[in-house]
Formats: structure tokens, C-alpha cells, sequence
């Protein structure tokens, strides 16, 4: 299994019964930090990539993948700081991006999301895509500063502003800017490279993605660093060229829905063919990734 399909797998556990995650092997994977800017990392292992920063205030994170890895997770941010977790920021609810909470949260960390991330988090969740369902968080997992619109934290000598967006990946997404180093961490608004999973059954939608997007591409530079939920570290090109994907996607799912096509016959008539070699071999395979599209759209 290729690095890209064995992150697939990790992520769709995330979106299973606890059962089946907890059935995942975790030992083999490895926390690798990659330096995005002074004092900026993003730590790549299974799941969602996590944000950290690092300096005098202390480490402030942004996720934290699955609860089997928060012994590595903290092991890597020692790594690069003798300082404790003073922050985590959770970009949406996720298990992949937020199943380390409860343990981090014990480690010292105060945890913040978007006030839908623990509306989301403290009840039963059923997905049908993937007919699993979601048990209710431990209430120590649960954030315990939420925001409705925005956030600004002025910590190891940066701007670090955290905002919500209008329901896409899902309806409690946010977006962390490092304003003085221009680096964003996009949680799964970005999926790099590949489709991103919409989760429907969570206020997501095609075109809050592409909102984002562009609310992104407005405020990025040639020289932005982009972490994204999932892939490699981005720029605004690859960010660009992600946005056009979707727009063209939406665009003709949407012109064969207005005809009255059903999912199965738009599924059939393959609208992302030209797109599937490069982009779907990610999570996201072609047919659910169209299905997708077409349920979350008006």
C-alpha cells in the first residue's frame, strides 16, 4: 500500500464505528515533522496533519490525529520544544483530527474549536455514506473554548488568527492563519492532490468548498505555505488548481442534475473522468466522491 492510499485508509477510519478503529494498527506509523517556517511545523503521520508552533509562550497545536498517537505526537513536539502544549485548536470534528483530544487535553493543552465542532462532538453521529456510527466524545475531549465567528491568539510572536467558514467539508470548519509568517492550516477544506471527502451528514457541501477556496486565494500570496487536512504541504497554486477541480466537477454535476438525472445515472456518466487519474486515488474514490457532489448540492 502506497503512502497516499495507506492515508486514505487511516482517514476513513476516522469516519467508522469506534469498533473498527480501534481494530487499526497504529504501531508502525511514524510522527515526521516537517519545518513550514521559523517555529512552524506540520507533523505528518495518520489522519488529519496537525499544526504546531513552537516558542516561549509554548507549543500550540492545531488537531491531533487518533488517541494511539498521542504518546508519539508529544514525543515529536519535545522534539522541537521542551515546552508543553499550551493550545489545541481542533479545524472541525473529525475523529482523525480530533481523537487525541481527551489525552492532550490531559497533557495540559486547553482545547478550542468552533462551537459546532462540540455540538457535533457531544452527540451519536450516524454517517450514512459509510453506514457507521459515531459514539458521543468523553465530555474530557470535548473543547472547552468554542467561538461562533473568529478567534485571534497573539502567541510565540505571531498573529495566529482562527475563522470560521460557511458549511463545506463540514459545518464547523475553520481556517488557522499565521498571520506574520503567512501560513494557513486549512484542516480539510484542502485536500491536496486528491478529492476531498464532503460530509454531508454534517451541514457539508460543494459549494462552501469552493467559497472557501476562494476566501483562501484572496488572502494568499505567491510565498503562502498552505498545510492542508490531508496531502502534502501546499501553495496558492496547488490550492488554485484544487478550487478549479471543484468548481468544474460542481459545474457539471449540477448541469445533470438540473435535467433530472438521479445520483446513479450522474455517477455513470462519469463528469470527473478527465479529473480521476490525477485526483482520485486519494480517500475519496470517483464514484462516492460524484455521489457526494451530487447530495450536496441544492
Amino acid at each position: 500500500m502506497n503512502a497516499r492510499a495507506l492515508a486514505g485508509a487511516l482517514a476513513a477510519a476516522a469516519l467508522v464505528a469506534a469498533p473498527l478503529l480501534a481494530q487499526q494498527d497504529f504501531s508502525k506509523v511514524q510522527i515526521e515533522p516537517e519545518k513550514v517556517a521559523d517555529g512552524i511545523y506540520m507533523l505528518k503521520g495518520a489522519g488529519g496533519n496537525i499544526g504546531l508552533s513552537v516558542g516561549p509562550d509554548g507549543a500550540f497545536l492545531i488537531d491531533d490525529q487518533f488517541a494511539p498517537l498521542s504518546e508519539k505526537i508529544l514525543a515529536a513536539v519535545q522534539s522541537l520544544t521542551p515546552e508543553p502544549p499550551r493550545f489545541l485548536v481542533n479545524t472541525h470534528w473529525h475523529g482523525d483530527h480530533t481523537g487525541g483530544n481527551e489525552n492532550m487535553g490531559k497533557a495540559g493543552a486547553i482545547l478550542v474549536a468552533h462551537e459546532n465542532v462540540r455540538r457535533r462532538m457531544s452527540a451519536e453521529h450516524f454517517n450514512p455514506v459509510f453506514q457507521s456510527t459515531t459514539p458521543a466524545a468523553p465530555g474530557g475531549a470535548l473543547p472547552v473554548v468554542t467561538f461562533a465567528d473568529a478567534v485571534t491568539f497573539h502567541w510565540n510572536g505571531q498573529t495566529i488568527r482562527v475563522f470560521h467558514v460557511d458549511p463545506a467539508h463540514t459545518d464547523g470548519d475553520s481556517v488557522i492563519q499565521f498571520v506574520e509568517a503567512d501560513v494557513f492550516h486549512t484542516g480539510d477544506l484542502f485536500f491536496n492532490g486528491m478529492y476531498p471527502f464532503i460530509d454531508v451528514s454534517s451541514g457539508g457541501r460543494i459549494d462552501g468548498l469552493i467559497a472557501a477556496a476562494d476566501r483562501l486565494l484572496k488572502i494568499a500570496t505567491a510565498k503562502t505555505r498552505l498545510v492542508p487536512g490531508h496531502g502534502g504541504l501546499g501553495t496558492k497554486a496547488d490550492l488554485q488548481a484544487y478550487r478549479d477541480l471543484l468548481r468544474t466537477v460542481r459545474d457539471r454535476v449540477a448541469a445533470l442534475k438540473a435535467q433530472g438525472k438521479t445520483k446513479d445515472e450522474v455517477v455513470a456518466a462519469k463528469p470527473s473522468g478527465d479529473f480521476d487519474a490525477a485526483w482520485g486515488t486519494g480517500f475519496m474514490k470517483p464514484d462516492v466522491w460524484l455521489g457526494l457532489v451530487y447530495d450536496s448540492l441544492p
